[in-house]
């Protein structure tokens, strides 16, 4: 059941999720520059090491920091965009369709 809602009501509620969506590319751009930063760190550290610029950009040690956190900007993801991403009103309103169609194929 829709609830009626004043326009400024649905004011609020659009900015609050402009803002989670603006906090969300900041978080992953963060997270882009700083994992690039760290892992051309890791792999100068490498070479100093002994190890040849091949070898230094293939162990997989530089980039464990990318997987961890990028768990964490898939929450976050998830949680900003919700599976609208692949299961939008859309798909739902379709796949009620093809159910409805089916059972009065059976009828």
């Amino acid at each position: 059941m829709e609830t009626n809602r004043t326009q400024e009501q649905r004011f609020i509620l659009a900015k609050k999720r402009v803002e989670k969506i603006s906090k969300f590319y900041k978080h992953l751009a963060t997270y882009v520059i700083i994992n690039i930063f760290l892992s051309a760190i890791f792999i100068a550290g490498d070479i100093n090491d002994g190890d040849t610029f091949y070898e230094a950009f293939s162990d997989y040690h530089n980039y464990k920091i990318w997987l961890f956190w990028g768990i964490g900007i898939a929450f976050q993801a998830l949680n900003t965009f919700g599976l609208s991403l692949f299961m939008n009103k859309d798909w739902e309103e379709r796949k009620i369709q093809k159910f409805m169609d089916e059972q009065n194929n059976i009828r």
